[in-house]
């Protein structure tokens, strides 16, 4: 292997972990937000909040914060980390999901970051799938 081919893959892994990183404190701070502000407040901030249960409102921010530690805990211990690309696909879902009730229920402007937040998940999954996986403690 080539001193280019050894750099591509080590500057590849820092871009991933710095990326891992990032959504995951954007996960684990929109789930949070999810628990700590009243119901009332997220709905008369948003519009899809106006639209769903509290329970579900709860459960996406669960979702959001398994899948932020799911982004981090397997790679960083190296326990089963073929389940971070799996976790960054969760939260693209959720991400696509989130955009498919906005536009339902009208609030367009939420588009762009809910769908460029979902390709950076991808990005994160297709590298720790195909590019730079995490190898798991023997």
């Amino acid at each position: 292997m080539t001193n280019t081919e050894t750099k591509k893959p080590k500057a590849l892994n820092i871009t991933l972990w710095i990326v891992q990183i990032i959504l995951a404190l954007l996960f684990i701070m929109t789930g949070v937000v999810k628990f700590t502000s009243s119901i009332e407040e997220q709905r008369s901030q948003m519009e899809w909040p106006k639209h769903v249960s509290e329970g579900l409102i709860h459960f996406v921010g669960i979702i959001e914060i398994v899948g932020a530690l799911g982004l981090l805990l397997p790679s960083i211990l190296k326990i089963k980390p073929q389940l971070t690309p799996w976790a960054a696909i969760g939260l693209a879902l959720i991400m696509i999901f989130a955009t498919i009730l906005n536009v339902s229920v009208g609030e367009t402007k939420a588009i762009v970051p809910l769908l460029s937040i979902s390709a950076i998940a991808l990005f994160v999954a297709w590298g720790r799938f195909k590019k730079a996986p995490i190898q798991p403690k023997n």
